[in-house]
């Protein structure tokens, strides 16, 4: 949404953070570092075990820990998404991580692969693709779902 529009008064400028609860802070670092992101800086005033990870100069993604995570354990949070680039490399990395992945391919006018999986404690991740980006290996499925 740009400056421009505004909604009783005040704007929306773009999304600041996700935010995943995790029974593994090791983990879930790992996890999120093998998609690119890195950690950075949490302010030490927030309390409890936590992690921010960072896409450049920005936190994106924060993690607290919990010694008991809900039975389910997605939450309200359906998915968070990322724009990328490299999806043979991303597939084969889950294949060699033994992450389970499925995958779309949206018709035109968005001509966008959408992949999908879940973090260690079952967030539901999405990179998005180009649509250039050539079809992966044994792709038949349309712009149906392909899984990995």
């Amino acid at each position: 949404m740009n400056a421009g529009a505004r909604t009783q008064g005040f704007a929306l400028r773009g999304m600041d953070h996700f935010t995943v609860i995790t029974a593994d802070n090791a983990k879930t670092q790992a996890f999120y570092e093998m998609i690119g992101l890195r950690v950075g800086p949490r302010p030490p005033d927030l309390g409890g075990t936590g992690l921010w990870l960072y896409m450049g100069d920005k936190p994106i993604l924060h993690v607290i820990q919990k010694k008991e995570l809900p039975d389910d354990t997605a939450g309200l949070l359906d998915h968070m998404a990322f724009r990328a680039t490299g999806m043979h490399a991303v597939i084969a990395m889950l294949k060699e991580k033994n992450v389970p992945w499925r995958m779309r391919r949206l018709n035109d006018p968005f001509g966008v692969w959408q992949m999908f999986f879940k973090d260690p404690f079952g967030a539901n991740v999405e990179l998005d693709f180009d649509g250039t980006e050539p079809a992966p290996e044994g792709w038949s499925h349309g712009n149906g779902w392909g899984t990995g």
